[in-house]
């Protein structure tokens, strides 16, 4: 299993990114699906997770700014971040959940300048 997440970059405050993550194999469907980020010098928290039947849940620091989403024909898990704020910083990591294993994707790094 394979996780490939891309789309970040360097971006002002309030401004917006999309971030994707392209997962391998034929399981994708009925994965839950998240993104995680870590800043400088912090622990790697949940920003944002989908179950296989849609239901998403967030972070209470990105609700109402981001939307997690996924399209199950393309393999993929999409973060779709609005009004983007410093402390949003940090390397964004895709994860995948099946049957008990999880498996992490290699981070993408957004930064967010003031």
């Amino acid at each position: 299993v394979q996780l490939q997440a891309f789309g970040g970059g360097l971006m002002q405050a309030g401004g917006s990114l999309r971030l994707s993550c392209v997962v391998s194999g034929s399981t994708f469907s009925i994965s839950a699906m998240g993104w995680y980020r870590q800043a400088p010098g912090k622990q790697r928290e949940l920003v944002a997770v989908i179950t296989s039947d849609g239901s998403a849940r967030y972070a209470d620091s990105v609700k109402g700014r981001f939307t997690i989403s996924r399209d199950n024909a393309k393999n993929t898990v999409y973060l779709q971040m609005n009004n983007l704020k410093p402390e949003d910083t940090g390397v964004y990591y895709c994860m995948r959940a099946l049957l008990g294993q999880i498996y992490w994707g290699q981070g993408t790094l957004v930064t967010v300048s003031s």
